[in-house]
């Protein structure tokens, strides 16, 4: 089994804390960022951040469905770690300033990939598929946090 990992990133004209802000408030604004992939979005604990517990089915492709429960940390200023209770899955978000009124979203998502020949397909296909997803997320927050 060999590690797959993901990553993708925005610079988003608002200032860091406000970019983290709507990114840990799991009850409010994280559901309006969700693009399709993502269904049954349920905050079952906590709410803003670390302590927060949060499910969703993400549909990677038109076959391919994951049921994801998250435990929610902020091991550091700017970081919030979401860690699946169902499978290897952890996704990091990690903002940061980028100059004056801008910041840097960066989302990582890593897991352990299937061995053969589907992990090949997965290593070769699933980071970019994942990553098109979190684009398109990471497009509506900046929708919803730039003046």
């Amino acid at each position: 089994m060999a590690q797959v990992e993901a990553t993708t990133e925005r610079i988003i004209t608002a200032d860091a804390e406000t970019v983290f802000d709507a990114l840990a408030d799991y009850t409010g604004t994280r559901g309006k960022l969700l693009p399709e992939h993502f269904s049954e979005y349920e905050v079952r604990e906590g709410g803003d951040g670390e302590g927060t517990l949060v499910h969703w089915k993400l549909q990677a492709t038109s076959k391919r469905v994951r049921d994801c429960l998250l435990e929610v940390s902020e091991p550091t200023d700017g970081q919030l770690v979401e860690k699946d209770r169902n499978s290897s899955m952890v996704t990091t978000w990690t903002v940061t300033p980028a100059g004056e009124g801008k910041s840097k979203a960066v989302v990582t998502t890593v897991w352990n990939g299937a061995g053969g020949i589907g992990g090949f397909f997965e290593r070769t296909f699933a980071p970019k598929g994942l990553a098109r997803i979190y684009d398109t997320l990471l497009a509506n927050l900046a929708a919803e946090v730039e003046g």
